[in-house]
């Protein structure tokens, strides 16, 4: 089996105020339906006659399964290059336009804040805005959370 390699990405690594913009999913039919059925059976992300009829004028993507679209662009583009400890969770999330098959999806982050956790100096957290875009610019999600990472040199570490 192969060594883990160690991770490129720190708390160190996300300052306040940096921006981030990564993905490119596209959003299939066959993804949705099968997420439907799976997770969020509601009428209007698996029957088109439903979704015709409902708000979303459309079939539409779970909103769940948006975000899981989402965490793996994140995971992608950087959490498994990264020293990531979790996550202590998710302050806000809003579902603003409906996704549907054939979106593309890219996401933009940007550091909110970011500080040593004062009950264990030896980890960073980092509190984040993560806005998801479809190919039209249209924000479609938008959520707020705290990610915990390991930090490289922690107060009393040495150098």
């Amino acid at each position: 089996m192969a060594e883990p390699k160690s991770p490129r990405l720190h708390w160190e690594d996300f300052p306040v105020g940096q921006v981030r913009e990564f993905g490119g999913t596209t959003v299939s039919r066959e993804g949705v339906l099968a997420f439907a059925q799976a997770f969020d059976p509601q009428p209007f992300h698996l029957d088109d006659a439903a979704a015709d009829a409902s708000l979303f004028g459309g079939l539409s993507a779970s909103g769940w399964h948006t975000c899981a679209m989402t965490m793996r662009m994140m995971c992608d583009a950087y959490l498994l290059d990264s020293a990531s400890l979790g996550s202590p969770g998710i302050d806000s999330l809003r579902w603003l336009q409906p996704v549907r098959p054939g979106d593309t999806l890219r996401v933009r982050m940007e550091v909110l804040q970011a500080r040593p956790m004062a009950s264990k100096p030896h980890v960073g957290l980092v509190r984040c805005a993560w806005t998801v875009l479809n190919q039209h610019g249209t924000a479609v999600l938008a959520m707020e959370g705290w990610g915990m990472f390991r930090r490289r040199h922690a107060a009393g570490d040495p150098a």
